[in-house]
């Protein structure tokens, strides 16, 4: 077979090389754009913006490899594969969350990397190699049509960057013409994206991680003034008939691992009920049971519900708070209640470091942390995220009940965690038939949850603990994400799965049992940042003073909306998703194109506020009327082997 060659002036040319990696990278990006991510693509500018955004990355960042003459093909091969990384980084984190990672993401992984293993390898496919194609075609034409490539001089470095920041301008004016105050307005990362590509976007954060940054160092105690004007002006008064109704009684939370709304009361084919003690709980009259609840997390998943719920402050819109704020001053609810002679503990049946907890917590004021090294982790006991529900909960008993009353304490569950897999011993429920593995398997481990839950409720009558204690059950976050619609539309008999409808499924189950105290099903609308307000009004403490965004759930001020991270919100009229608006009745765009911008307003106004106070760590400067300020450095959570370290604050 004859040998392939170039004309020799083509094959010494670096130019040919760098255009054919461009090229590559160029088309690579694109079909991954199209294939991997969902942008929401409304009209030819949009489209157009998308398949020219990858062109100034590729200029820019290949450019570099023409300042090194005699390397330049190793330089650009290398950063190909870099750049590819990223990307396909991108491409697995999107598959489940439906995001783009971050620079705290990544300091997240660095926390949580060696728990994540199954939960990664289940988002990749064979068909992946394919990002990675053309490092590997550069690699193989360097060393072979291309092998004496060299750079002369470097003034086609300066042509190269010159066209790239053209292109890049280019990009970013259009895309302020169809989305202005494209870079100030960044709440929702997907529009950065889709105007600027990933490669663009990972610059943008960076820069938007350096100001984050120095916003503490510059803030001071004036800066608390205008948030504690709208948190006054928006303050919802507990509901007289049940302020202080669970005064003095335990408090007992569990999260609810990816746990979604649509599945109480859900049947399977053969009318068998997914979730049956739950759905006793909806209905049996004693238990507030909120049917319209949100979650409203942001990148740091559980972590963020955990924040939300103890804080009523909102999460980052990049990273997570446990990972890159825990160095801020809080007035959680736990540290409030101290004041009132209560101790704390958590209960996870994952190891400390995860989430950062075991630094976060003393910053919330946790007495006791009973992590992992506190249970028996065998084998069969285990999922790829820590303990399963069932022991869990049986093995925490003896320790729950060894604490002094009357306490607060939260029960992290795990077992129904992506991708939802199931040990076969562990479940005889049968999994769902609508052509998607992770969504079959989602009913099979929401059962098993339910099963585990009946379980510690009857263990908490037994030892006299449930008639003593509020009771708060939450779906921490969604578990099913927009990549699974699809198989989604047939769990719920729809054709499709619409913005106003998928924006419903952000619901989440909220349980609230007082002892002696009638509930039934409530139907108004509310979040995870509204509980710890109707909490602490339900045990007898107005919250009027503290620096909260939450609105008591019981109140008759409480407000009509949720907001979710990413700017968008929904409310018993109006759902807001990517700047559209829907008839929360009807799932239809609405006819008044100005029907959401009441309340997008108040929204984007309230995230901004609760930023103002967790970027610029601003509660270091506020100290509410009669509350006693904790000390993190009193606490230590040694383990069941070293003796655990409290101070007296």
């Amino acid at each position: 077979m004859k040998k392939i060659k170039l004309p020799t002036k083509f094959n010494n040319n670096h130019l040919t090389f760098f255009a054919i990696a461009v090229v590559l990278f160029w088309i690579k990006t694109y079909v991954a754009y199209q294939l991997e991510f969902k942008l929401g693509i409304d009209n030819n500018l949009q489209k157009f913006l998308l398949m020219i955004n990858p062109l100034s990355s590729a200029l820019f960042f290949f450019g570099i490899s023409l300042l090194f003459k005699k390397h330049t093909k190793l330089v650009l091969i290398i950063t190909d594969f870099i750049l590819s990384f990223l990307l396909y980084a991108n491409i697995a984190y999107y598959r489940f969350f439906n995001d783009f990672i971050t620079i705290p993401v990544i300091m997240q992984t660095r926390t949580n990397a060696g728990q994540l293993g199954d939960s990664a390898t289940s988002l990749m496919s064979g068909f992946d190699i394919f990002y990675f194609a053309d490092t590997i075609v550069l690699i193989i034409l360097a060393l072979t049509l291309f092998k004496k490539v060299t750079v002369t001089n470097r003034k086609s470095f300066k042509i190269v960057l010159l066209f790239a920041i053209t292109v890049f301008l280019f990009n970013l004016g259009l895309a302020e013409k169809d989305r202005p105050q494209l870079l100030s307005r960044s709440f929702d990362r997907n529009y950065l994206v889709k105007y600027l590509g990933a490669y663009n976007f990972t610059i943008y954060d960076i820069i938007q991680n350096i100001q984050s940054s120095s916003q503490r160092a510059f803030a001071d105690g004036s800066d608390i003034t205008d948030v504690e004007n709208y948190r006054k002006a928006n303050y919802a008064k507990p509901n007289p008939a049940y302020f202080g109704k669970a005064k003095g009684m335990n408090v007992i939370y569990v999260s609810l691992e990816s746990f979604q709304n649509f599945m109480i009361d859900y049947k399977m084919p053969n009318g068998q009920p997914v979730t049956p003690f739950l759905n006793s709980l909806a209905h049996d009259g004693n238990t507030f049971y909120f049917d319209n609840f949100y979650h409203q997390t942001g990148q740091g998943k559980t972590s963020d519900a955990e924040f939300l719920m103890e804080n009523s402050l909102y999460p980052m819109s990049q990273g997570a708070v446990f990972i890159n704020k825990a160095q801020n001053t809080y007035q959680a609810a736990p540290a409030i209640l101290k004041g009132y002679g209560y101790n704390s503990a958590v209960f996870h049946g994952n190891y400390k470091t995860f989430w950062n907890r075991n630094v976060m917590y003393k910053a919330l004021g946790y007495d006791q942390f009973f992590d992992a090294e506190y249970y028996s982790m065998t084998p069969e006991n285990k999922k790829n995220y820590g303990m399963k529900d069932k022991p869990y909960f049986k093995e925490s008993m003896p320790m729950l009940e060894s604490l002094k009353q009357p306490f607060y304490t939260k029960f992290i569950t795990l077992s129904n965690h992506f991708p939802f897999e199931m040990d076969p011993q562990d479940t005889t429920f049968p999994a769902g038939d609508f052509g998607d593995t992770v969504v079959n398997q989602y009913f099979q481990s929401a059962n098993y949850m339910d099963q585990a839950l009946e379980q510690f409720f009857n263990d908490l009558k037994a030892d006299g603990l449930y008639d003593k204690s509020v009771i708060v059950l939450y779906g921490d976050h969604y578990g099913l994400s927009e990549n699974h619609n699809d198989a989604m539309a047939k769990v719920l008999g729809v054709d499709k799965i619409t913005p106003a409808l998928n924006a419903k499924l952000q619901e989440v189950p909220l349980f609230i049992h007082v002892p002696g105290v009638k509930g039934g099903v409530q139907h108004q609308y509310g979040g995870e940042v509204d509980v710890r307000p109707t909490l602490l009004h339900l045990m007898g403490i107005d919250t009027k003073d503290y620096m909260e965004f939450g609105s008591d759930l019981l109140s008759k001020d409480h407000r009509d909306w949720v907001a979710f991270r990413n700017g968008d919100y929904v409310s018993s009229q109006t759902i807001q998703v990517s700047d559209k608006c829907y008839n929360t009745v009807t799932g239809e765009l609405m006819p008044n194109v100005n029907a959401c911008k009441d309340i997008s307003g108040k929204v984007k106004t309230e995230l901004q506020m609760s930023d103002e106070v967790v970027y610029k760590d601003l509660l270091r400067f506020y100290k509410p009327q009669g509350y006693k300020a904790i000390n993190p450095n009193d606490y230590e959570y040694l383990g069941p082997k070293g003796k655990k370290v409290t101070k007296t604050p």
